[in-house]
């Protein structure tokens, strides 16, 4: 069995950071512990998301058990690692203190793609949401509870 680690040092060597520009984010829980699975724990990660909108627009996300997948674009008050970093820490913040714990809740780094002018974001954001379906989570993505997407 092969184990695989997040290296999220290496992830941050070249990283741009572009005002205006489409990014899709994906970062995960610290050992990939199922931390979501709890759905008010996930919804937390939303409000997370929603407090943010004053950095970033969000395009669609899916909150899967152990990661989150988020397309966003890039508002002009911050980069890109500030706003990563803000998502992550409210709420590990807000999950730690609901679960009376402390402790690491996201591993270190994130991966993040640029999307390009001619890239389909609606098919991105089908690919993006989809993630329950394919992960055998529910037979139809209504039936899960955590994604949003502005086309749908």
């Amino acid at each position: 069995m092969t184990t695989h680690h997040f290296s999220g040092h290496r992830l941050r060597t070249g990283r741009l950071s572009e005002t205006g520009r489409i990014y899709l984010i994906t970062t995960v829980t610290e050992q990939r512990q199922p931390v979501f699975q709890n759905i008010l724990l996930g919804r937390l990660v939303v409000q997370a998301l929603k407090d943010n909108q004053s950095n970033t627009t969000t395009l669609a996300y899916v909150v899967m058990p152990e990661h989150l997948h988020w397309i966003m674009q890039l508002g002009d008050r911050h980069d890109l690692g500030t706003v990563v970093s803000s998502i992550k820490s409210n709420s590990a913040r807000w999950i730690n203190r609901h679960l009376n714990r402390s402790g690491r809740l996201w591993q270190k780094g994130y991966h993040d793609h640029a999307l390009r002018c001619e890239d389909d974001l609606r098919q991105v954001a089908r690919y993006v949401i989809a993630n329950p379906l394919r992960a055998g989570l529910v037979r139809q993505i209504g039936d899960y509870p955590l994604w949003d997407a502005i086309w749908l």
